[in-house]
């Protein structure tokens, strides 16, 4: 493969005239590449390549052949509907019609086997109606096209097709136009005028990739510094919109001001100071591109002065089209707190690149995710079939980022870090069939002073998270029986019962306590790939029948089987909650004087502070805590601690006092001992102290049984 135009260096002329001006700032510098630049930028292409983020020519040509053939398509279907209307036959003649690409293929920066997102633009006289009815007929009937599904319901309704071995998405937009010309820019705003908000909806991916695309100085420079930055997310697991970190359009933004600021730069240097530039960035000042301007269409945009709401965002990175809107939404105090810290490692090691004391390889390697924690929350999703799986991963997965809001308001919790990776989980029976995803959050204790034997109770957060979950798809309809969630907590060292070891990487032997579980076979890891697809939560589809609460009174005489097959009693330790560190080495040869030019336009607004959840009980005398009110009929069922098996070590004789109540029970028993020891609670049925609650109480037009929602108790006691 070769690169001709990805090294891009300003000529000497261009510097003696007067430069376009990009961005709400001056640049912070206007100097032209060095020959060492160039040579680094040449050495970073040649890194990049085994991680496939280049597509082979012949590759490119069959996507542009493809994208052909479905833009012919359109361009039939709407004169055939054209005719159907009966429209004249002037304008049947050049009615038009026309596909567009927007996100990762059209800014230039797709990856090997990556799908397309695309809009389909329409006249006025085509109706949505028609592109899920007729359109989608004449898709079912091209041989190329395969797995054709539409989502109708969805906040940007799309219908997802694989041709001729891509997958591609269609949006679709109508506008108020007679005709639709070649030469149409969607970027004008007039075009919103009179649309109706699913089309403003779907337009928006395409108008904001097209602003972005002409908002920086020298597009080559800036695609090759985006193939680099984006790699560098994803092997660092912060590249998830849906999981409270950045999808592609924010990630395009950041560096599309980077290369504002540094208009002469190439991509060695651009990385560089990306890095430079966003671990210095006073957040929660927002990214613009350009100044915002007012279209007087009445459209909601992101303004903090206007919208108190808005004042609340963490790490605001605007879109540069109207209506601008915050591409961040999701982010929350912990997921900024880990992006910040790999902007400043990140800036420590291209330090260290530009001196020659290392490789670009060094800033790719993936840290172990499943090393850098002592302390893992465990979410796990199952449902009886693939499709049922497919649709509750994503409802499941859409609504983490709750959980995780609600775990680092726990006010001994520093920080909650979810992996966007998913994973298959262990089987509960290996004779059933089940489909089973997980989710591993790591957990950082808050260090605290002159606080001993504290307990910490998440229960209540992983309740209000299922029960969140669970009303959602009762809603929206999706809900079968046999689709549950669970969360246990899990120590570092017993990770590996869940997790094959080619993804642990650890060559140490590991104990076998704590955690019992089916063993997984390590054939079956699927890591899930990420996707900024703008639906958010699957959509109830047509294929769904009764609401399933009206079959759930046959499953109330027995408990169901809990999703669940292990306990959650861990040892917990003072010294081993860690704070990570945030230092990092300043940038070389003068570079971190820069100043970053903050927006001025918008006042730094901090964030409201955290409301604090105390769920404190002593150690030293046994406190019986009142339950927390999880719906507004709970039933309680006692746990049998008359079954209790406890493991224990030969050394140590258990106080029994320690199972004095049921809600002590299942608490993190910590021993004066400095040696860690696990205690399991494995109850001849159930394996957590598990209340069955019908607490879907509050939904209208309920039937007369529920759905029983298994709740899980996860307390952990800090031993100070």
């Amino acid at each position: 493969l070769s690169f001709p135009l990805l090294i891009t260096t300003q000529g000497s002329q261009q510097t003696q005239q007067p430069q376009k001006h990009y961005g709400i700032t001056s640049p912070i510098s206007l100097a032209a590449p060095k020959e060492i630049d160039c040579v680094l930028t040449q050495k970073l292409i040649e890194t990049l390549k085994p991680f496939g983020v280049f597509e082979e020519e012949e590759e490119l040509q069959r996507r542009i052949l493809i994208l052909g053939k479905l833009n012919n398509l359109v361009k039939e279907w709407i004169r055939e509907i054209s005719e159907l209307k009966n429209l004249p036959q002037s304008v049947i003649e050049n009615v038009g019609g026309k596909i567009f690409t927007f996100g990762s293929y059209r800014l230039g920066v797709h990856t090997k086997g990556a799908d397309i997102d695309a809009l389909c633009v329409a006249p006025r006289h085509v109706d949505r109606s028609d592109f899920f009815t007729s359109f989608y007929e004449k898709l079912k009937l091209q041989e190329e096209v395969k797995d054709l599904r539409a989502v109708e319901e969805a906040f940007v309704p799309v219908i997802k097709l694989c041709f001729d071995g891509i997958e591609i998405d269609i949006l679709f937009a109508r506008l108020a136009l007679q005709t639709i010309p070649e030469d149409l820019d969607l970027r004008d705003d007039s075009l919103l005028k009179n649309l109706d908000i699913r089309c403003i909806r779907s337009l928006n991916g395409c108008r904001v990739t097209d602003e972005i695309l002409h908002l920086v100085p020298n597009i080559d420079n800036f695609r090759l510094t985006l193939r680099a930055i984006k790699l560098w997310a994803k092997r660092h697991n912060i590249y998830s919109n849906i999981l409270g970190f950045l999808g592609g359009v924010s990630w395009a933004m950041l560096v599309a001001r980077t290369c504002q600021l540094y208009p002469n730069a190439i991509a060695s240097t651009l990385v560089h100071k990306f890095f430079l530039v966003f671990s210095k960035w006073e957040w929660p000042n927002p990214v613009l591109l350009k100044q915002p301007e007012e279209c007087n269409l009445n459209l909601p945009v992101w303004d903090p002065r206007v919208n108190p709401s808005d004042r609340y965002h963490l790490m605001p990175i605007i879109t540069p089209a109207y209506p601008q809107q915050n591409s961040t939404y999701n982010v929350s105090v912990s997921t900024r707190m880990v992006m910040v810290e790999e902007f400043k490692q990140g800036l420590a090691i291209t330090d260290e690149i530009l001196l020659s004391k290392a490789e670009w390889s060094k800033l790719f390697e993936a840290p172990n995710f499943f090393q850098k924690y002592k302390h893992y929350i465990v979410l796990l999703a199952s449902a009886p079939t693939e499709k049922q799986r497919l649709e509750w991963v994503g409802l499941v997965e859409s609504k983490i980022r709750i959980l995780v809001g609600s775990l680092e308001k726990n006010e001994f919790i520093t920080l909650a870090h979810v992996n966007p990776q998913s994973f298959p989980a262990p089987k509960e029976n290996p004779e059933k069939e089940e489909f089973r995803t997980m989710w591993v959050i790591g957990l950082v204790f808050k260090k605290t002073e002159n606080s001993e034997n504290l307990s910490v109770d998440l229960t209540y957060d992983i309740q209000s998270f299922t029960d969140t979950v669970y009303r959602q798809a009762i809603n929206s309809k999706m809900f079968e029986m046999d689709m549950k969630i669970a969360a246990m907590h899990v120590k570092r060292k017993q990770l590996h019962q869940l997790l094959p070891s080619h993804v642990l990487q650890k060559k140490k032997k590991h104990s076998t306590e704590g955690v019992r579980l089916t063993t997984l076979n390590d054939n079956s890891l699927d890591l899930s790939m990420d996707s900024d697809n703008s639906t958010s939560v699957p959509s109830p589809t047509s294929a769904m029948k009764t609401s399933p609460l009206n079959s759930s009174g046959s499953s109330q005489g027995s408990s169901p089987a809990p999703a669940v097959t292990a306990a959650s009693v861990t040892n917990i330790q003072a010294s081993e909650v860690t704070v990570p560190q945030t230092n990092s080495s300043e940038s070389s040869g003068g570079s971190s004087s820069e100043s970053i030019p903050q927006t001025a336009t918008q006042p730094a607004i901090s964030p409201p502070p955290k409301p604090t959840i105390t769920r404190v009980v002593s150690s030293t005398r046994l406190v019986n805590q009142p339950q927390r009110p999880s719906g507004n009929s709970a039933t309680k069922i006692t746990c049998p601690v008359a079954g209790v098996k406890r493991t224990s070590s030969p050394h140590k004789e258990e106080s029994p006092k320690k199972i004095k109540t049921e809600e002590d029970a299942s608490c993190l028993d910590i021993s004066d001992h400095d040696k860690m020891e696990t205690k399991v609670n494995s109850y001849t049925s159930l394996p957590f102290c598990i209340k069955l609650c019908t607490d879907l109480s509050d939904i209208p037009a309920l039937p007369a049984n529920p759905i029983p929602v298994i709740k899980n108790s996860i307390k952990l006691r800090l031993n100070r």
